[in-house]
Parts: C-alpha cells; structure tokens; sequence
C-alpha cells in the first residue's frame, strides 16, 4: 500500500511539473498573458499544497507509528522559525520603509524568512555530513 501510494503522488507531481513547465513556455512565448500565468500558478500551488498535507494524513492512517516523527519534525521547525523571528528585526527607517511601500513587520518576517532558509541550509549540510561520516565508519 505504501508503494502504491508513492507511486500515486509521485505521479501527480510530474503531472504538476509538467504543467508548470507547459504554462512557463506559453507564458514566455507570449500565448498566455500574465494574469492567467498568475492564476495558473495560485492553482498549482492549492494542488500542490493539497497533495503535501493529503498524502502524509493517508500515510499516517496506514502507518501510525510515524506520527511522532512527525510530530519531532514539526516541533523543530517551529522552534527554528521561533529562533529566526527573535533574530530579525527592522533595519529601516519610517523614511525607508515608507518609501519603500511597506511596514516594519513586513520587513521583519522578510528578515525571519532569510534567517529561516540560512539555518535549513546549515542544518542540511551538518546532516549530510553526520551521515557520511556515519557511514564510513559502518
């Protein structure tokens, strides 16, 4: 059953792909216009988001087990995105962010948001590395 549900999202995702890189050459080919490009992309994005939270929820009704790994995961991305929002802050002035047409929240969860991705990255490298290194000593 897990094969044949990997099998399936596997296949959805592909479909995914393909209509992204379908409405990429008719957007950039000028067939369809921007709006549509837009609206095109909202779509994939409910799809795709869709498909993320379905699959897992399936997954964890034929395999309970893997709902505390789950649960591990959720809690150390909430506590990496806690430590990236305590570590960003608004760098501009009123003049700045008014002449820049936004706030000083909005810059700040911009600020979370590269904080965010830099730690991801940093813990990726360290797992590919505890892996390897893991790997040559089995």
């Amino acid at each position: 059953m897990k094969d044949k549900l990997a099998n399936i999202t596997r296949w959805i995702l592909y479909l995914l792909m393909a209509v992204v890189i379908a409405s990429g050459l008719l957007f950039y080919l000028d067939v369809i216009d921007s709006e549509n490009f837009i609206n095109i992309g909202k779509l994939l994005l409910i799809v795709g988001v869709a498909v993320m939270v379905i699959s897992p929820i399936f997954g964890f009704i034929t395999n309970p087990k893997n709902i505390v790994k789950m649960l591990i995961s959720i809690a150390i991305t909430v506590v990496v995105v806690v430590i990236g929002y305590s570590m960003a802050s608004n760098y501009y002035t009123d003049y700045q962010l008014e002449e820049l047409k936004t706030t000083a929240e909005t810059s700040k969860m911009v600020g979370m948001g590269l904080y965010v991705t830099y730690i991801a990255f940093g813990l990726t490298i360290l797992s590919a590395l505890y892996a390897s290194i893991v790997k040559m000593f089995k």
